[in-house]
Parts: C-alpha cells; sequence; structure tokens
C-alpha cells in the first residue's frame, strides 16, 4: 500500500511538474494570469511531500516489501537512523532532493516580481524539477515491489548510523545546492523577460544569501562528520565529493560579492557567476549519482550517471546562449580607479573562480585520464595545496584590504594599511620564533591577523559614525573574521598537528607531546546486529586524569567493520584516540593517539561565517519586502520577439 502511495506521488508530481512549465510559459509569452501555474507549483509540492512521506512511513514499518526499505532498512536500526536512512541512499536521497527543489518553487511562485521574469524563471525551474521527477519515477524508484519480502534488512551504511549531524548535515546541503536555482532561473529569465541586470539581481539577493548560509553550514557540518566519524584525525581530505560541495560555494561566494557590491557595469559576469553555481551543483550531482568518482560519500554506481550528465550539458548551453545575449542595460562607460570596491570585488571574484577552476581540474582529472590511459589516475591533497590554498590566502589578504577602501581613489588606503600590516608582521615574528611551524601556516597566521585588525578598524570606524553598524556591513565583518579564524584553524592543526600509532599490551602506554593514554581492558560485547570492541584507555593531559573508550564494530549485516573514535575537545586542541585494531585474544590493541590543536578556532571560525550569511540575508530580505518591485509592461509580442 505505502509503495503505491508513493509511486502515485511520484507519477501526480511529474505529471504536475511537466504542466508547471507550460503555464508559466503561458503566463509569460500570453500575459495569461498565474493563478493556475500556481495552484499547479503547490500540486507538485504536494506530490513530493507525499512520496517523501510514504517512503519514511515504509522505513517506519519496517516495510520489507518496498525494495528501498528491504535494502536500506532494519529492525536492529534506531528510530532517528531510521528516519534519516531516507536519505542514506541513491533513490530515497533523490526523494529529499525532490522535496527541496519543489518547496523553493513553491515559495518563488508566491513571490510578486515583474511578471515575465518571474514567470520565465518559474518555467526554468519546473524544467529542473520534471527532469528530477522523471528521473526519480522512472529510473531511480525506491518503492519498487520485492518479492519475496525479506523477514529483515541490512540497515542504512554503518558509517551513517554514528553521528546526529547525519539529520541535519545532508538537508542543509540540499537547501544550500537547490537554493541556488533561483539566480540560476533568475539570470537565464532576465534576457528574455527584458529586465535589467539591477532588476533581478536585487530580486536574487535574499535567496542566493540564505542558499549560500545553508550550503555553508553544511559543508561545516559535513567537515565535523568527517572528523568525528571517520576515524582518520582530519575534517577536510580533497575527496571528489567534499570537492564537489566546495565548487558552487566558491563561485556563489564570488556571486555573491559582484551582486551584494551594486556593480552592473559587470552584469554579464553577475550572470556568468550564477548560471555557473548552479551549472557546478548539476555537476557534483552527476559525480555523486554516478559512481565516476570513488569516494566515501558518493552513491554507489548506478544508472543515472549519462542522464544527468545530459542535463549539465543542457545547463551549461542554456547558459552560455543566454549569458551570450548580455544585459539589456547598456554598461556603464566608466573603468573603476584601481583603488576602489568595485576593483577589490572584481579581483575577488576572479581569484575564487580561479580556485574553484584548480579544483575542479583536480577533481574531473581521473575522469579525464582514464579514456586515454586505461588507468584512473587521481590527484593528491599536494595538487591542491600548491594551487588552491595560496589563492585562498590571496582571498584572505584581500578581505583585510578591502575595509580600508572605503571609496574610489581613496588616498588614505596605505595609512589605514599601516596597523594591519605591523599586526600581521607581528604576528609572524612572534610564531615564528616561539614555535616555527613553517612557512605556509606563517603567511595563513599573518593574513589572518592583518585581516582580523583590519575588520576590527572597520568595526571602530562604523561605531563612531553617527548613524551606527549597518546590519550588511556588520554581517560582512563576521564572515570575513570567521573566514580568518578558519584559516588559523586549519595551518594551526596541518603545522602542529603530531600523532603516534602503537600496539600496545594492557598497562602500556602510548605518549604524543605531554598527552598520554594507558590501556587498561579491552571488552567485547554483541547485538543489534553489531559485534563491538571497545579499549578503555587512561588519557592523561592538560593537568587531568579521564577515561577514553574508542571502539570498533563490525555491521554483521553488511559485513562492515567500522571504527569509532573518541575526541578529548579543550579551548585550544583536541586530543583524538581511534582504536585501529584488537587481537584475537584480547591481549593487545592497536592505538593511534593524536593531537589536533586550534581545531576548535576552525569550527568557531565557520559558525561565524554562517552568521554572517544569515544576518546579511534578514538583512536583504527585509529591504526586498519594504521595495516594490521594478514595473515592467506585459507586451505578449514583444516578449514573443525577445523569446525568438
Amino acid at each position: 500500500m505505502l509503495g503505491d502511495l508513493g509511486t502515485a506521488g511520484l507519477t501526480a508530481g511529474l505529471t504536475s511538474a511537466s504542466l508547471t512549465v507550460l503555464l508559466w510559459l503561458r503566463v509569460a509569452l500570453l500575459g495569461a494570469p498565474a493563478r493556475a501555474a500556481r495552484v499547479a507549483t503547490v500540486v507538485t509540492l504536494l506530490a513530493a511531500a507525499l512520496a517523501c512521506g510514504a517512503l519514511e512511513a515504509a522505513l517506519l514499518r519496517r516495510d520489507f516489501s518496498v525494495r528501498f526499505v528491504a535494502e536500506n532498512g532494519g529492525r536492529h536500526v534506531s528510530v532517528y537512523d531510521t528516519v534519516t536512512s531516507l536519505w542514506s541512499a541513491l533513490d530515497g536521497s533523490l526523494l529529499l532532493w525532490l522535496l527541496v527543489l519543489c518547496g523553493y518553487a513553491a515559495l518563488l511562485a508566491r513571490r510578486r516580481h515583474p511578471r515575465r521574469l518571474h514567470a520565465y524563471a518559474m518555467a526554468v525551474v519546473g524544467v529542473v524539477t520534471t527532469f528530477f521527477f522523471a528521473l526519480s519515477t522512472l529510473a531511480a524508484n525506491p518503492f519498487r515491489a520485492v518479492h519475496p519480502v525479506p523477514v529483515d534488512g541490512p540497515g542504512p551504511n554503518p558509517l551513517l548510523q554514528q553521528h546526529p549531524a547525519m539529520g541535519v548535515h545532508p538537508p542543509l546541503l540540499y537547501l544550500g545546492y537547490l537554493g541556488l536555482v533561483v539566480p540560476f532561473a533568475l539570470a537565464l529569465a532576465a534576457p528574455l523577460a527584458g529586465v535589467e541586470g539591477r532588476d533581478w539581481l536585487r530580486i536574487a539577493r535574499p535567496w542566493t544569501l540564505a542558499a549560500w548560509s545553508a550550503l555553508t553550514a553544511g559543508i561545516a557540518l559535513g567537515a565535523w562528520w568527517s572528523y568525528a566519524v571517520l576515524g582518520w584525525g582530519g575534517y577536510w581530505a580533497w575527496d571528489p565529493v567534499e570537492n564537489a560541495s566546495l565548487l558552487p560555494w566558491l563561485t556563489a561566494t564570488a556571486f555573491l560579492h559582484t551582486m551584494l557590491s551594486g556593480a552592473v557595469r559587470h552584469a554579464r559576469w553577475n550572470t556568468v557567476l550564477a548560471c555557473a553555481s548552479f551549472v557546478l551543483v548539476l555537476l557534483g550531482t552527476f559525480l555523486t549519482r554516478s559512481g565516476a568518482v570513488a569516494s566515501v560519500h558518493a552513491f554507489t554506481e548506478s544508472p543515472l550517471g549519462p542522464l544527468l550528465l545530459g542535463l549539465v550539458l543542457l545547463a551549461v548551453l542554456a547558459s552560455t546562449l543566454l549569458a551570450a545575449r548580455g544585459d539589456p542595460a547598456p554598461p556603464s562607460p566608466r573603468t573603476p580607479p584601481l583603488l576602489s570596491r568595485a576593483t577589490a570585488v572584481l579581483v575577488n571574484g576572479v581569484l575564487l573562480v580561479t580556485i574553484a577552476a584548480a579544483v575542479l581540474i583536480g577533481t574531473i582529472f581521473p575522469l579525464l585520464t582514464e579514456p586515454l590511459t586505461g588507468a584512473r589516475t587521481n590527484v593528491g591533497p599536494g595538487y591542491y595545496q600548491r594551487t588552491a590554498v595560496p589563492l585562498a590566502v590571496a582571498v584572505l589578504l584581500l578581505a583585510g584590504v578591502a575595509p580600508a577602501v572605503r571609496r574610489a581613489g581613496d588616498r588614505a588606503v596605505a595609512r589605514r594599511l599601516v596597523l594591519p600590516a605591523v599586526a600581521a608582521l607581528a604576528t609572524v615574528a612572534a610564531v615564528g620564533l616561539i614555535s616555527r611551524p613553517g612557512l605556509p601556516a606563517l603567511v595563513a597566521f599573518g593574513a589572518a591577523a592583518f585581516t582580523l585588525t583590519g575588520l576590527a578598524g572597520q568595526l571602530g570606524s562604523m561605531q563612531r559614525r553617527r548613524r551606527g553598524v549597518r546590519t550588511v556591513r556588520l554581517a560582512a565583518v563576521l564572515a570575513h573574521a570567521g573566514l580568518a579564524l578558519v584559516a588559523v584553524g586549519v595551518a594551526g592543526s596541518s603545522a602542529y598537528g603530531q600523532a603516534q600509532e602503537r600496539t600496545v599490551r594492557t598497562g602500556e602506554t602510548v605518549r604524543v607531546s605531554d598527552v598520554s593514554v594507558r590501556l587498561v581492558a579491552v571488552d567485547r560485547s554483541a547485538g543489534n546486529g553489531r559485534m563491538v570492541v571497545q579499549a578503555r584507555l587512561a588519557l592523561t593531559g592538560d593537568g587531568s586524569d579521564r577515561t577514553v573508550a574508542p571502539r570498533l564494530w563490525y555491521d554483521t549485516a553488511r559485513d562492515t567493520a567500522v571504527t569509532v573514535p573518541r575526541i578529548d575537545t579543550g579551548v585550544l586542541r583536541d586530543t583524538y584516540v581511534t582504536l585501529l585494531a584488537v587481537a584475537a585474544d584480547g591481549s593487545t590493541a592497536t592505538v593511534r593517539l593524536a593531537v589536533n590543536p586550534l581545531v576548535g578556532v576552525l569550527w568557531l571560525g565557520a559558525a561565524l561565517i554562517v552568521g554572517g550569511g544569515l544576518l546579511a540575508f534578514a538583512a536583504s530580505a527585509r529591504r526586498v519586502r519594504r521595495r516594490p518591485p521594478p514595473s515592467v509592461p506585459v507586451d505578449p509580442p514583444t516578449a514573443l520577439r525577445v523569446a525568438a
């Protein structure tokens, strides 16, 4: 019954999504009322909710007659992990993807924007929605029946059952990814509707800020999950799927800066960035769901690859054709001075796009070389550290320079940069003399000090003005300060991190720096489809003694062994303990002890970036609500000529 209900929801969604495209085109081309198109958009959302609800109900009821439940459900799985298993595998994750996409479409349909721009944008969103409904209905239907019906299932991937972040991380990523469909749709619709760049950018601003904030939070939570679950002691491995989330974040960040700067002279640049951000989302979807790349985060090989690649190529073609039309508004004849915020924004955008290009090349390099050489050549972290990281430091320095440029041709810039430069040099000298972390870390620490000092000066300058601190400026200060703290966390954990791996007997000790762990005992237990081995270790360090118990557990249903590390979090450093192996008789255990400094600073920086994005979103949303939409006459013959 639940399988039939879910299939009915998918079928209804595919039908209504196709209908929304036609109805919104009718509004755009013929000036028809939008009521029917809005109703169809809401019906599509309800259909997606019905399909998601049916699959969640089947998971919770352990209805193993449904294929997805038989492959990913289990009687031994907790309620929380059962709920989150909806997005633990390919077919179910597509349902969540559809629900979020339809939610954005329904929200956009409710807004009152210039009619033709709004209608064309909704038609673009409708095309994307129709594609994913067709994909889920015809190629990745999770509701197919299973015969005979199994008594139990294996449960979701064991790695996805260990951390509460799994309930939030994928939904946040999807909110970020799919929120970028709105600026993409508006960018494609603007040339067709004859709308100027400043008008569609004003509409796109809050949508982009909301999506960017969600994507930032999703990436940070993913790094935290990797750090807390995978047991290797790191948080970013330059994994292809990690890179797939970083790529649209980089271009969306560049888009936000050009959009918020009000530099309409770069209107085509804005269009390219808006389109590139969502195209990279689609490319990441292809990489994640096609089995084209090997990753702990990727889904297994599926038949969706060619279809998703086709959508990527279609989006690239549409973006190229419409971006080539340019903005209907005449470009500004003035070239911004070298010392101006417009120039700083443009340089920032070029740097971010260059980083994205370097990461993209490294990510897809194995796919390009395999047909030529017959072997897959993977790109290691060293490539990204040599290409992307120096450019990221340049972006960080620019974040410190930009606040000093208060108006075009400002002659006082050099004077305002003296204090940040002194702070940077003092930081480099002090850190270099005390700890000698190496050149990359010294540069990162110096750049962070430069930027934080410049931002503090900007904040003080805003406080001294009679108007006080503007919300948007405060949001920018928070986000850029967060970026500097992330740089400190990454540099500190990379330069000062220490680790040792050793096999010990009961009573023996592993020591790293001033931290040690002593093996007390090895315990074994079984239940809920798992065989668990736990090492009780006495941890000594930071002037206190406590017990930590890293585990190894074996999932009998999926024939998979999983490490469960234990992290003792301190103010300035984490002590990270992993159990790697245990002798059959329990006489010895192989333990990895790591000391990771300043990781907490990284998480604080990520939180500040998200907070800055949300603050800017709130301010932008209020501004859009207060300002009436620009009037664009609805002239069906003109619309037809523009579209031709």
